[in-house]
C-alpha cells in the first residue's frame, strides 16, 4: 500500500487495510469467484471515485498472486465454518480481525462471532462501521485485546466465548509474529474442547521454486518498509510437529500447488502461488487423552 491509498482517518495497521483492499478488488478484478464477499467495498469506506481509481492501479500493476491468496483464504475459512456448523458448532472466534467482514456476513440464530484484535484496531473498526452505516448483528462480539500481552482467552470468556467446540479464524497474522508467539497462541487455543483453528502461515526457503521466493521477498519488503515486518516462518513438517504436539490429530495443509487445484480451475482465474503461503486446517477431535 502507498500512503496517498490510506483514507483519511489512517488504520492502525496498514497491513490489515492493505489485506481489506485485496478482498474487495477481487470482486471487481476477478467477479468473486474464489470468495464472494458483498461488504468488501462497503467496509473500507471509500467512495466510488477512489473505489475506480483502486481497481484501475491494482489493474495497471497487474499483480494477482496476493489477492488470489487472500481470497482463497477467506474461502477455506467459510468452507471450514460450514462444515463445522453441520457438527453442531455454534462458536466462531475471529482472532487479529481486521476489517475482516465475517461476522457481519454470517449472522445466524444461536451462533456467536466473538472479533479479537488490538484495542486500537478494534476501535477503529466499529467507527468505519458506523461511518459506513453497516448494522452489527447482535452475534458479533467485539473484544479488545493484545495476544502478546493479554490474558485474551480470559478476556474473551469474560465477553461469553464459552469453552466448547469452537472454529478459530486466524488470518494475517502468524507471519507477523515470532515462532514463540505463535506457539504460544495455538497452545491457549489447543485448550479450548474440540477446538479447530484455521490459520495461514509464511514457508522457509526449502522446497519453494524461485520465483515463490521473490514474490515473499518482494512482500516482506513492503510490509517492512511498513512498520510491520515478517517475523516467522515455518516447514510444513515443522508446523505438522507443532500441532501435534499440542493435541491437534486432524490436521489439513494446502500449499501453492493444492491451493491451485481446489481453487483455481476456473475460467478468467489466474493460477497464483501466493508466494509459498500454506493454510491450515486443524482440529482436536479427541480430548483428556
Amino acid at each position: 500500500m502507498q500512503e496517498s491509498e490510506l483514507p483519511a482517518d489512517a488504520p492502525p495497521s496498514r497491513t490489515a487495510y492493505g489485506a481489506a483492499v485485496h478482498r474487495a478488488l477481487h470482486q471487481d478484478l476477478d467477479g468473486g469467484l474464489i470468495f464472494s464477499d458483498p461488504l468488501a467495498w462497503q467496509v473500507l469506506g471509500v467512495d466510488v471515485a477512489e473505489r475506480e481509481r483502486l481497481v484501475e492501479q491494482a489493474r495497471e500493476q497487474d499483480r494477482p498472486t496476493l489477492r488470489t491468496f487472500i481470497a482463497m483464504r477467506h474461502r477455506f475459512g467459510d468452507e471450514a465454518v460450514a462444515q463445522a456448523v453441520l457438527r453442531g458448532v455454534d462458536q466462531v472466534l475471529v482472532l487479529g480481525a481486521g476489517l475482516d467482514t465475517f461476522g457481519l456476513r454470517n449472522a445466524a440464530p444461536g451462533r456467536a462471532v466473538f472479533e479479537l484484535d488490538l484495542p486500537q484496531m478494534s476501535a477503529w473498526k466499529q467507527s468505519m462501521l458506523s461511518a459506513a452505516e453497516i448494522p452489527i448483528p447482535d452475534s458479533l462480539h467485539f473484544v479488545a485485546g493484545d495476544l502478546a500481552r493479554d490474558d485474551w482467552l480470559q478476556l474473551l470468556a469474560e465477553s461469553g466465548l464459552s469453552k466448547r467446540a469452537t472454529t478459530v479464524l486466524w488470518f494475517g497474522v502468524s507471519p507477523y509474529l515470532a515462532a514463540p508467539a505463535v506457539k504460544s497462541t495455538l497452545a491457549k487455543l489447543s485448550t479450548i474442547p474440540g477446538v479447530e483453528v484455521v490459520f495461514d502461515y509464511a514457508t522457509t526457503d526449502a522446497g519453494l521454486s524461485g520465483e515463490a521466493k521473490e514474490l515473499r521477498d518482494r512482500l516482506g519488503n513492503r510490509v517492512a518498509a511498513l512498520g510491520e515486518p515478517f517475523r516467522s516462518s515455518w516447514g510444513p513438517d515443522e508446523m505438522a510437529a507443532l500441532l501435534r504436539d499440542l493435541g491437534f490429530d486432524e490436521i489439513e495443509d494446502l500449499g501453492p500447488r493444492e491451493l491451485a487445484s481446489r481453487y483455481l480451475r476456473r475460467p478468467g482465474l489466474r493460477a497464483a502461488g501466493g508466494g509459498g503461503g500454506h493454510l491450515v486446517r486443524a482440529r482436536r477431535t479427541r480430548w483428556g487423552e
